[in-house]
Order: C-alpha cells, then structure tokens, then sequence
C-alpha cells in the first residue's frame, strides 16, 4: 500500500474529511492549521494511503518543527490539547506508522509524537508513552437544571449567584478589542503562574482564521475586564481552549459567571459537550476547578517514536532567572514568548 502526503491548506479533500469524520475536532481545522502556520512558521502535512484524484478517507495531520532548540520533528498537533488520527477502520494504519518509523530511524526526524484521545491509541504500533495529563470533558445532555445540581456548591453555585448580584456585564464575540482585552487578562495569568505567555498574534491570527468558530468571553466590572475565556467550535463539541482573570476579582465570581453562560449557550446552540482539555497532572487547583464543575476525568497520554526521553515544555530549572524574567515589563515578557514558543510545540 502507497503513502501519500498532502498539503491540507490547499487540498480542499482534507476539509471534506474533517467535516464528516467522527473523531474529527476542532484541532483539526484548517484554520487552526494556518493559524499555527502563519505564527510559527510550522508545515502542516496530512498522511493518507489515498492518492491524488481519490476521495481522501483517512489522513493523519502533522505539523512539521523545525527548530534549534528542540530539533526537527513531527508533531500532531502543536498546541492541541489531543488530535487523534482520522482513520476508516485499521486499513493503511499499519503501513503509516511502518512509513513514519522509517523516516524517523533514516534521521529526517528526531521523533514524531501522537496526541490521541484516551482509548484510541494503537498498542501494536511501537509507540512510547510520553507525558500524561488530566483530561476533562462535560455531558451537556442532561438538562439545564440536572447540570447545575453537579455544580460544586461554593466552587460554582455561589459564585454564580455574586456575579449576578455584582451585575456583571457579559460580551461574547471575536472582536480585535475583545483579543486585545483577552490578552491583556492572559498577561497577568501567565505572569501570575510564572509562565511565559503565548505572543498575541497567535491569538489574532486565530481569531481571523477561524471566523464563526472561535468566541471570546469577557466579564466586566464597572468597564474593568476581570476574567476572559477563548472557546472553539466544531460540530456538536465546544472547546474551552483559554481561560484568564484578574486574581484581585475573583471574589466577584467572573470565571464561574463565564463558565455557566458558556454552559447555557452551548446547550442552547446544539453541542453536546464541553471540552474542557488538558491539565498538568501536578495542578490540583485546576483539576480540582474542573472537577467541580460535573465534568468527568481520564488519563491523557501522548506518544512518541522513538523514545528519546525529553521534555519539550518551557521549564525553568533556576528560580533566580524566573523571578527576575517575570518581574519585567508586560512588553519584555509578550516578546520573550513570541521568541520561544515556536521552539515547544
């Protein structure tokens, strides 16, 4: 059986294939292809055993890095909390992995790394476990009443209620004033949690790349932002992709506020669940966050041939750089990101 590779920005077969397949998500799209493309300088390419001219049946996307830091290596996807292969069956899943692993032992690559979701990896393919981390998704078919009764009382329920007795004023859309407030949120975040900050025009570049897809939520008090969340949308599946807020309003329940309209609205439009992706395995505040909003839990584990042992996420082994890195300004910050988050993926 041949293997083929197509570019899927100019090859309209993988856009048919996203829209009908069952494991397609919104990581999948072609516009979080071409965001990722226009602010990383990363190739996507598609697998498949269908040649050109042929309806395409299965493909499974990559992005290729290449990178200085971190080596030259295939990954599906960056930046996608999971992305799983989109196959007819077993056919030609074989012979793919068969081509991948050879062209990763010729050197092309450093390694090539899966991120399917639980359940849906092959254990017949000679991959690697890799990293693992908590993975969260809410049933929205139960009703309205049935998912707030699931709702941590204190966590979610009275905070709901202050929000409304605060007033709080509620925009959704995709708007640059809104990415520009987003990202404002974003900054104090990531500074808070001593993580470097993804550059502002992957945001934008989402945003124009993704029209009808992508929604921003932003909560206000008195005209100040106090939290923001950056959702996708693909089928019956909503996406919580970026959640930021200012920790000096949290007493104003901004994020619960935020997290119960996306709940409402999403069951309104149709979808049928929340993605509520990953969390490092080490952060109980967040797993614990997303706990108690109803959602269920599973192990997420990426996959790696081969085996090479190394992380690719931004740590900093030296407190004495990272205190002194996030006490610069918003702008020094914002640009170290955009330096290195093109090497991660």
């Amino acid at each position: 059986m041949s293997i083929y590779t197509i570019d899927p920005l100019s090859d309209d077969r993988w856009n048919d294939l996203v829209a009908r397949h069952p494991r397609a998500t919104s990581f999948h799209e072609r516009g979080w292809l071409k965001a990722l493309a226009r602010t990383y300088d990363y190739h996507p390419v598609v697998l498949t055993t269908n040649a050109e001219g042929e309806p395409l049946n299965n493909g499974i996307v990559f992005c290729r890095i290449s990178s200085w830091v971190t080596g030259t290596r295939l990954v599906s996807l960056p930046f996608a909390d999971h992305c799983d292969p989109l196959l007819n069956g077993p056919d030609g899943s074989l012979e793919m992995m068969h081509w991948l692993r050879a062209e990763c032992d010729r050197g092309r690559w450093r390694y090539v790394e899966f991120r399917p979701l639980p359940g849906e990896q092959d254990p017949n393919s000679d991959l690697h476990p890799a990293s693992s981390y908590c993975f969260h998704e809410l049933d929205l078919k139960p009703t309205l009443d049935q998912i707030i009764d699931k709702l941590h009382k204190n966590s979610f329920r009275r905070k709901i209620k202050r929000a409304e007795k605060e007033r709080l004023a509620y925009e959704v859309g995709n708007s640059e004033l809104l990415v520009n407030e987003f990202y404002d949120l974003l900054l104090i975040t990531r500074r808070r949690h001593q993580l470097l900050p993804q550059p502002i025009t992957w945001f934008k570049n989402l945003a124009e790349c993704m029209p009808g897809k992508l929604q921003i939520r932003l909560a206000r008090k008195d005209g100040v932002s106090i939290a923001a969340m950056l959702t996708l949308r693909h089928q019956s599946c909503v996406v919580y992709k970026y959640g930021c807020s200012d920790a000096s309003r949290h007493n104003l329940g901004g994020m619960p506020f935020l997290f119960w309209n996306l709940v409402k609205e999403s069951k309104t439009s149709g979808a049928e669940k929340i993605d509520l992706g990953r969390s490092d395995l080490n952060n109980e505040g967040l797993i614990t966050f997303k706990n108690r909003l109803g959602a269920t839990r599973k192990l997420l584990t990426y996959y790696r041939y081969p085996d090479d042992g190394m992380d690719n996420r931004l740590t900093w082994e030296f407190r004495g750089l990272r205190d002194v890195l996030f006490n610069l300004p918003n702008s020094v910050l914002s640009a170290a990101g955009r330096v290195l988050y093109k090497h991660v993926g």
